[in-house]
């Protein structure tokens, strides 16, 4: 049969169906051969208004003709797969057009934003590319529209493969520079460790974003106002220089390791700063204006988290007593106050392996992080249980190997434990760090330190063997497939919930999960972790650890049943972040 043939029978069986209940478009399912490349319909929705139809399609090599020097590392790889998955989003959305009811005409493929990810959108190697996307089969009412959906699976498919799939249709340049400045980031990153850092910020980087809603640069905003973002400018006692594998020199700020403070004024971009230094573990597109912006891939956004789950956390280093005798060794609460929740928060980020912590005063509770030498004298230690951060933050450097990157506006207790102060004056950095000791020397606190002399344990959980999605609602109850045989409901709704079984898993104080798609991928790892690594005798760390090193030896399709196109890389600490707010969870 020819290759013409086949997407012939394809458009002739759309027009014959017309007309006809939306189920019969069931009959379509299956695999059609176009003129270079293959239509592949793996799921056909059962109604207009239900999840769109999944297809996927499979553009030969001989075809696409990209070279392999785009793709020959995994840096390079992963460039080169969100800039064709961009084309496709670019080019469906460019075409899409509403035919019918609910979701009839949609053509949609995983829409990334400013980070660029490993997704399970667009893959590539040396014998094809394959892009997954959703189509919205066309029906008025429950009625098809066979001629309508001829038009969108046998023209306009055909017509984003042709502009969007294939090398010689694409502007070379364009796809050179954004694979290397991907590949300059992760080797900036590999660098940070070797040279005493934590963190760059490059000279010219834009780090103000349009609002909170829109992560594209400030200086992006429309011509019709006069706000621009100024280019960041090292000091020059910070500033260092690297020599890039593809765009060669780059200067910048660097981090060092250690304790660092970042001061000044309300409103003159420290917490601007430090949001870009946490998103600095992602890539960015070029002229995000962050995109050669680096930070430690382990490093964490430390906040209060009131109300929040914890289970089973030995909090003790910053907590060691509560009223009515509760332990702090192996801490469990439904509802945690702004001080236990940061210290779990923190503990469970040591637990998993953080080497950087992220904190802003302004997203920290108050009582945890400061407690000056009048609040000392008015309250005995005895009946304070709480041992603050500023007493603990040197000892997580010199005995964990843990460095804090601290915004603090508010108190100057901190002067002492700092080994690097930087003030945020008109959005630019200046190096203050002798300035500081100064004022250390000259103005003593004379408060006393508390919480002894080390920093304290951290203890290893490990996880109760049972099912981590509570019990279905009602109206599930009574299936035929017994429950420890039954798949997770998965559910998610915009960056801040995930919905697992029968809970609703609130994740707005996880500040670094940026993509929906990473959220859904964290919600399959943790059925997945549940169905083969939750036996009641590994360690969290460890069944995290076997999740991602599955990942990476099967990539994201290893945690699902079939293929799936809106699933993005994840990390460790989120994954893990993720398990540790599950009210179901037992250690």
């Amino acid at each position: 049969m020819s290759s013409l043939s086949t997407a012939q029978i394809l458009h002739q069986s759309l027009l014959r169906l017309d007309q006809q209940s939306y189920k019969a478009y069931k009959q379509i399912q299956g695999r059609y051969q176009f003129p270079g490349f293959t239509l592949l319909i793996d799921h056909v929705q059962g109604d207009p208004f239900a999840a769109p139809s999944r297809l996927r399609v499979l553009v030969p090599q001989t075809e696409a003709q990209f070279p392999s020097e785009l793709y020959r590392s995994p840096s390079r790889e992963i460039a080169l797969r969100d800039y064709l998955n961009r084309q496709f989003d670019r080019h469906s959305a460019d075409l899409h057009e509403r035919r019918g009811s609910g979701k009839s005409g949609l053509i949609a493929i995983a829409s990334p934003k400013q980070e660029v990810l490993e997704r399970s959108a667009v893959w590539i190697d040396e014998q094809q590319v394959e892009a997954r996307f959703v189509v919205g089969l066309p029906a008025r009412g429950r009625t098809i529209l066979g001629r309508q959906a001829a038009e969108l699976l046998c023209q306009d498919i055909p017509d984003i493969v042709r502009r969007s799939l294939l090398f010689r249709a694409l502007e070379a340049e364009a796809i050179q520079k954004h694979v290397e400045i991907i590949e300059d980031a992760d080797w900036l990153r590999e660098q940070l460790s070797s040279r005493g850092l934590v963190a760059f910020i490059p000279d010219g980087a834009i780090l103000p974003r349009q609002s909170g809603v829109n992560d594209q640069p400030m200086a992006r905003i429309a011509q019709s106002t006069s706000t621009t973002a100024i280019p960041f400018q090292s000091p020059d006692s910070l500033r260092v220089m690297f020599d890039r594998p593809n765009q060669g020199k780059i200067t910048g700020m660097g981090i060092p390791k250690g304790v660092t403070l970042i001061v000044g004024g309300g409103y003159h971009g420290k917490s601007t700063l430090l949001r870009g230094i946490a998103l600095g573990v992602y890539n960015h597109i070029p002229g995000d204006g962050r995109e050669q912006l680096v930070t430690n891939a382990t490093a964490v956004k430390i906040r209060a988290e009131d109300g929040r789950s914890i289970t089973g956390v030995n909090i003790s280093p910053f907590i060691n007593h509560l009223p009515q005798g509760r332990s702090t060794v192996q801490f469990s609460t439904e509802n945690a106050s702004g001080s236990t929740s940061q210290a779990a928060n923190i503990i469970e980020a040591l637990e998993i392996g953080a080497k950087v912590l992220l904190v802003d005063e302004d997203t920290s509770a108050t009582n945890f992080m400061i407690r000056d030498r009048r609040m000392q004298a008015l309250i005995a230690k005895d009946k304070e249980p709480i041992t603050p951060f500023v007493d603990k933050i040197r000892q997580l450097y010199e005995e964990q190997g843990v460095s804090t990157v601290l915004v603090m506006g508010g108190s100057g207790d901190y002067f002492e434990a700092a080994d690097t102060v930087i003030a945020m004056v008109d959005f630019q950095p200046q190096e203050v760090t002798q300035q500081a000791k100064e004022i250390a020397t000259a103005y003593q606190t004379d408060r006393a330190s508390e919480g002894g002399t080390t920093f304290g344990t951290i203890t290893t959980r490990i996880p109760v063997s049972k099912r981590l999605d509570a019990p279905q609602p009602k109206w599930q109850q009574g299936s035929e497939v017994p429950r420890e045989d039954r798949s997770p409901k998965l559910k998610v709704r915009d960056l801040d919930e995930l919905v697992f079984g029968g809970e609703a898993v609130d994740l707005s104080a996880i500040e670094q999960i940026v993509d929906v798609g990473q959220l859904r991928a964290i919600g399959a790892a943790v059925a997945y972790l549940q169905q083969y690594y939750l036996d009641g005798k590994r360690p969290l760390v460890e069944i995290v650890a076997h999740v991602m090193l599955d990942v990476q030896r099967g990539t994201l399709d290893a945690l699902t049943t079939y293929p799936q196109g809106d699933l993005a890389a994840f990390r460790s600490i989120e994954l893990a972040a993720v398990l540790n707010r599950l009210r179901t969870l037992e250690v």
